[in-house]
């Protein structure tokens, strides 16, 4: 109980604090942003007991279209504790009370799936964060898992800023990504249990983070794959599915506790 409070109370004090450092960065033009969004992150990961390794090479030299699993909001902590990105998410977020201010100056970009014709602007964000230096993560199920499976990709964002990397003069290059929840305490977590970190379904926020406090330390394991040129030289569905199955191999890979081979995917 009294580490839920102080985790609600460094919530509720840090998280204005970084708003308003972040909009007067941006209001003055000043760089540190990213620095300041990964230390966020970093404190949120530590005060949550979520521990966090890497396997892999990430893109370094140029910003990257990161692709993604989906398995709980913890993801953001993660992933965000790693390196700087703006998110793709989705367009109820931004009317959140605090966490939707805190996501825009965080670079997120809001789509609404429901909505077509939106789609053009989320891809022109996404083009856009990416010609800027900022690297973005693209959750590409669509929603959450239970963390025991990859579901199937959606095409339409993918294909959409493939098509955009081919116009681009520089292009644009997409990683694979996969996000795993691999241990409870350091005791290596089953079927049965990765549910437990998992925010998916109906389920409600507040019960689930108390439930995480409640339980500790947790790992999570963030791989990736091998980069991809948004050329235009592969058709949208070939490419979804290549990244689905390269996200998929990863994943399983690593709840196996075989973390997958570079070079592989």
């Amino acid at each position: 109980m009294a580490r839920g409070l102080f985790i609600a109370a460094f919530f509720f004090t840090m998280t204005p604090l970084l708003i308003s450092v972040q909009w007067l960065l941006g209001r003055l033009g000043l760089p540190g942003w990213g620095i300041i969004a990964v230390g966020y992150y970093r404190m949120l990961c530590k005060l949550l007991q979520i521990r966090v390794r890497v396997i892999g090479e990430r893109v370094h030299d140029r910003p990257a279209l990161f692709i993604s699993n989906h398995v709980s909001w913890a993801d953001i902590l993660v992933i965000g504790s790693i390196v700087p990105v703006a998110f793709v998410s989705k367009s109820e977020v931004a009317d959140w009370p605090l966490v939707g201010t805190t996501a825009r100056l965080q670079r997120t970009v809001f789509v609404d799936r429901s909505r077509r014709h939106q789609t053009g602007d989320a891809i022109a964000e996404i083009v856009r964060r990416l010609a800027d230096g900022t690297s973005v993560v693209l959750f590409a199920e669509g929603t959450s898992s239970d963390g025991n499976r990859v579901l199937p990709f959606r095409s339409a964002l993918i294909g959409a800023v493939k098509e955009a990397g081919s116009r681009s003069e520089s292009g644009i290059l997409i990683q694979p990504m996969s996000i795993c929840y691999t241990a409870l305490h350091g005791i290596p977590m089953g079927r049965q249990h990765r549910p437990l970190v998992a925010w998916y379904g109906d389920l409600d926020f507040l019960p689930h983070i108390k439930a995480l406090i409640a339980r500790g330390a947790i790992d999570a394991v963030v791989s990736y794959g091998d980069p991809v040129a948004a050329d235009g030289t592969a058709d949208r569905k070939a490419m979804t599915k290549s990244l689905e199955g390269a996200v998929r191999a990863i994943t399983t890979a690593t709840l196996r506790g075989r973390p997958y081979p570079a070079g592989a995917s």
